[in-house]
């Protein structure tokens, strides 16, 4: 099932993709549920956004991939590598990602999304699939050269507009049988099966909740694959995860603070 939160002309709701409608629901399924209301919204006159807002964090896994460790000359760690995005980095489908006027090399990273549905604390890995609500697709944009100034990433990974999510959440989902692919003008730069991952959803998931508590609404960025590179003001973005759907973004400018 595809849950899409979106706007229309009388505000933000959810949703079921029904090919080319929206199912209303009466709320955040989430939280209450799926029931809904009778209305259906035409897609088309639907505007996606981000389909969930962490609620406290953006918990991100950095390295998760042998390959995108190789390329920056490290060793793939062998525990999950945990680092953090403010929610306030969160936008949606279509949205721009502003590059800040201080970076000189911004970059994508496609990644897997999972969206957190029960509070998860000291969860066991053979139980915390049971925790997730569902799947997204996001990018962790990274400011680069930032990143490797700080010598730690949270400023570099951490700028608002620097993690797009969507365009929908998939609740019914199969890892093992999905593949990532992220293109830029179209041009195919990141592609790889899912199960490459080092470390698996249910083992970073027991992994993190062992540090923090997750919350309802909480999402987890699993790594993204080799191939990442520079973007500009002007390019777009697209990352695909088979089974869910394509998170598209442009990349703009961001106005320098006087």
């Amino acid at each position: 099932m595809k849950i899409a939160r979106f706007s229309h002309s009388d505000g933000i709701r959810f949703g079921i993709v029904d090919e080319g409608d929206l199912v209303v629901l009466a709320g955040d399924p989430m939280f209450a549920g799926f029931d809904t209301t009778g209305e259906r919204v035409p897609l088309a006159d639907a505007a996606l956004l981000a389909p969930v807002i962490p609620r406290s964090k953006v918990v991100c896994v950095g390295r998760n991939y042998h390959e995108h460790a190789a390329e920056f000359g490290n060793v793939a760690p062998e525990e999950p590598l945990l680092f953090l995005k403010p929610n306030t980095s969160v936008i949606g489908p279509g949205d721009a990602i502003l590059r800040p006027a201080i970076s000189e090399r911004t970059e994508f990273e496609g990644e897997l999304v999972v969206v957190i549905g029960r509070i998860a604390k000291n969860v066991k890995a053979e139980d915390a699939l049971d925790y997730v609500f569902g799947y997204t697709v996001g990018n962790d944009f990274t400011a680069r050269d930032i990143q490797r100034k700080d010598g730690q990433w949270t400023r570099g990974k951490g700028f608002d507009t620097f993690c797009p999510l969507g365009p929908v959440i998939e609740t019914e989902f199969d890892a093992a049988s999905a593949r990532i692919e992220t293109r830029v003008n179209g041009e195919v730069r990141q592609q790889a099966p899912l199960t490459d991952m080092i470390h698996s959803v249910a083992d970073i998931i027991a992994y993190a909740s062992a540090a923090f508590t997750l919350l309802p609404g909480d999402v987890i960025m699993t790594g993204t694959p080799a191939g990442v590179g520079p973007v500009v003001a002007g390019d777009t973005i697209e990352v695909e995860v088979s089974g869910i759907g394509t998170l598209r973004n442009p990349v703009r400018d961001a106005v320098p603070v006087s």
